[in-house]
């Protein structure tokens, strides 16, 4: 990834609704798609169900935060090798 790729790029949803806009980075809506394609669910659905859980924080900044922990869960879950303790 170069900097001049970790612009952000702004992209219009509709969510219940009302139209919003979130801004991020490249490889965060790249991310975000296959997580969307992995849940099976369209993108805006995934980015409608984010914003039912972000509380008071910005919605793009609640999906970085919410593509890092499901990064996280992700490699969690790859590298669990069971509870052996051989």
């Amino acid at each position: 990834m170069t900097f001049a790729s970790a612009r952000p790029v702004k992209r219009s949803f509709s969510i219940r609704g009302h139209r919003t806009s979130i801004s991020l980075e490249e490889p965060f809506w790249e991310a975000l798609k296959e997580a969307a394609a992995r849940e099976r669910i369209p993108l805006a659905a995934l980015i409608a169900r984010i914003d039912e859980q972000r509380g008071g924080a910005g919605l793009s900044s609640a999906v970085r935060v919410w593509i890092l922990e499901y990064a996280r869960a992700a490699g969690a879950i790859a590298s669990y090798d069971g509870g052996n303790r051989d």
